[in-house]
């Protein structure tokens, strides 16, 4: 399988206003300019357009949001009870590469269901199926996205996405040993390198395009969820003229300002408003086929300061009791 990288993740929050301003005010996003389902109206007539105006807000107050040419990467949906990641998307190449997808994972044994064509509308992509890894997240394959190339940020922000995908995410997993399986031997991820924090305790990057890693898999107990979304920026300023904008708005941060040793990524991390953090970085490593897996020993070469294994195991406690 051939997963070109991460395209849209979803989220429940008991107030998806909160995450469109967070989103909008502090990371730089744009609300989507149609919502998916509907209706862009008759091209070249200014007169027609979506319903939902560009406000990125559904009926149901579901929020959609921009950060380049794809319709949308990230929906927040209002959830009272699970605050966190609902869904996830990974990319395929084409309509032959999904039926592949969904015939080797059904050969593994994994359960798997093609959606109908209302369901890939519903997340704005041509076609669409569904899937579960080991930890409990629903995984949906996709092909063909909607892009309407007309991204503009609020706040002048440029995020580095494209062939990379969206970013990275890294989840907790519980059942590590057979959530790396999953992605390694059901969705072709290849391991980039790992770190290890005591006995059975490790986080495990992997990787489907050059960059670095899309995907972190990390076990600390029992726990399942995710720790962390990672957004790329397009240089230093972009990341410092966020953080101004974290700090003006009293946003806890949760990891300062550091670069990783793995990717080299320059980042710090805050929390997002429900459930989870978000990881704003720029620079971050790229790895081509003659990458080799390695163990490394040291998260940070500088900086970071809150990002420890204890602390993320706080963070894992904490998610877990939400």
């Amino acid at each position: 399988m051939n997963i070109r990288g991460l395209g849209y993740v979803g989220i429940g929050a008991p107030d998806p206003k909160q995450w469109l301003d967070f989103a909008t005010e502090i990371i730089g996003a744009m609300p989507a300019r149609c919502l998916p389902g509907e209706s862009w109206g008759m091209p070249m007539d200014p007169t027609s357009g979506p319903a939902s105006g560009g406000s990125g807000v559904g009926e149901d107050g579901s929020v959609y949001l921009k950060f380049d040419d794809y319709q949308w990467r990230v929906a927040v949906h209002p959830d009272k009870e699970n605050y966190g990641l609902l869904y996830i998307g990974f990319e395929l190449g084409s309509r032959v590469e999904l039926e592949q997808a969904v015939e080797e994972l059904q050969g593994k044994d994994y359960t798997v269901r093609p959606g109908t064509d209302d369901e890939a509308r519903q997340r704005s992509v041509t076609g669409i199926a569904f899937t579960e890894d080991p930890a409990g997240n629903t995984i949906e394959l996709f092909y063909g996205p909607c892009k309407d190339y007309k991204f503009q940020s609020p706040v002048g922000a440029v995020f580095k996405m494209g062939e990379l995908g969206m970013g990275h995410m890294n989840l907790f997993a519980a059942d590590l040993e057979g959530t790396i399986d999953f992605y390694e031997q059901a969705l072709g991820f290849r391991l980039s390198d790992y770190i290890v924090f005591g006995p059975g305790l490790s986080a495990n990057f992997f990787h489907c395009n050059p960059r670095h890693h899309t995907l972190g898999l990390t076990r600390v107990g029992e726990i399942n969820g995710l720790h962390h979304l990672m957004l790329e920026m397009e240089n230093t300023d972009m990341v410092g003229q966020c953080l101004d904008r974290v700090e003006a708005a009293g946003i806890q941060i949760t990891s300062t300002l550091g670069r990783h040793t793995n990717d080299n990524m320059l980042s710090f991390y805050i929390s997002s408003p429900f459930g989870f953090e978000v990881e704003i970085g720029c620079e971050g490593l790229l790895v081509d086929d003659n990458w080799l897996p390695s163990e490394f020993c040291e998260g940070d070469i500088w900086g970071h300061k809150g990002l420890d294994p204890e602390t993320i195991t706080e963070s894992a406690q904490a998610l877990k009791s939400g």
